[in-house]
């Protein structure tokens, strides 16, 4: 499963350029004030969202964190529904009430997002101890990033998941930064696998860059957690080319690092990658039209589309 076919690789260049377009439009739509809240994008990392995606089944499930918009898309969520709860309307994903950072698209299984850092893991397992009670044979893949790698939920986790065997997939998305933070300003761990490999949980880091290379430690990663052998740690090496939010300057950044990371975008890597293995110009700038078609679609939809009725605020509110 891990090596595609010319197809198959086209197929993951469609999925790269609809988040890469979605992302766009969203900052567009931000900047007109159609968009509102904190907005966390995730424009660089395309490569990590699909590349491990692409690895899953449609019933596997995925948490992800408050830079989700990626893999929410590379899971199959519907663009239109994304668009329409980013934007806050009734036509959403959680009825425009979720926005930005509490995502849910539980047909594609993407069960949720969350902007508590690091909170989501735990929820990752929960949904793998599931899986091994009811025998369904499904994965479960927790994205994060390397900020939460100082949260005690992740190394609880990383225990009980290494103690049990579940079939969970770690993904640190390590961008070099906590919010404004680099690494080295909050942790003397160099390489964020070191976290897993104290429970004995088997690791890789690999190049985010490269969608290929992520997809097959993923496709590793996923086969080891379906056949009942237990947890692995991904550690992709990302970027964001934004800040760490919309209107965020990003001060804290070299100029030098952000013309290195635009070099290393994962899209237009991938896009020479084809080009080199024979894939027609016109086919793939296709793609990319495509992409940018469908997205200026759902952005007209959600700014069209109603907001909430007030009466909602108190509905799909629960206490235990």
């Amino acid at each position: 499963m891990s090596e595609l076919d010319l197809a198959g690789r086209v197929e993951l260049l469609e999925r790269m350029w609809l988040i890469r377009a979605f992302e766009e439009k969203v900052s567009e739509l931000f900047a007109r004030g159609q968009v509102v809240g904190l907005i966390h994008l995730g424009i660089g990392s395309e490569g990590s969202a699909v590349g491990v995606c692409s690895a899953l089944r449609s019933d596997d499930y995925v948490f992800g964190n408050h830079r989700s918009h990626a893999h929410a898309i590379a899971k199959g969520a519907d663009v239109d529904r994304l668009m329409a709860e980013i934007a806050g309307k009734a036509s959403g994903y959680c009825k425009g009430k979720g926005g930005s950072m509490h995502i849910a698209a539980p047909e594609v299984g993407f069960v949720t997002a969350t902007g508590v850092v690091g909170g989501n893991v735990a929820l990752a397992l929960g949904a793998a101890l599931t899986s091994v009670t009811t025998q369904d044979n499904r994965v479960s893949v927790a994205f994060f990033g390397d900020g939460a790698g100082q949260s005690g939920s992740l190394h609880e986790s990383l225990n009980l998941a290494a103690l049990w065997k579940l079939p969970v997939v770690f993904v640190c998305e390590n961008n070099g930064y906590a919010e404004f933070s680099p690494l080295s300003a909050h942790t003397v761990v160099e390489r964020l696998t070191d976290y897993a490999s104290v429970y004995s949980i088997p690791t890789v880091t690999v190049d985010g860059g490269d969608v290929m290379e992520v997809r097959r430690a993923a496709v590793s990663a996923v086969a080891r957690a379906r056949a009942g052998e237990g947890p692995m740690f991904i550690e992709v090496l990302t970027h964001r080319l934004r800040g760490h939010y919309e209107g965020d300057p990003a001060a804290y950044r070299e100029l030098s690092e952000r013309e290195e990371w635009t070099v290393r975008d994962p899209v237009a890597r991938f896009r020479a990658e084809l080009e080199g293995a024979g894939v027609a110009a016109d086919t793939i700038a296709a793609t990319e039209a495509a992409a940018r078609s469908r997205i200026a679609s759902a952005a007209e939809s959600a700014v069209a589309a109603p907001g909430p009725d007030p009466e909602e605020a108190t509905t799909d509110v629960y206490a235990v």
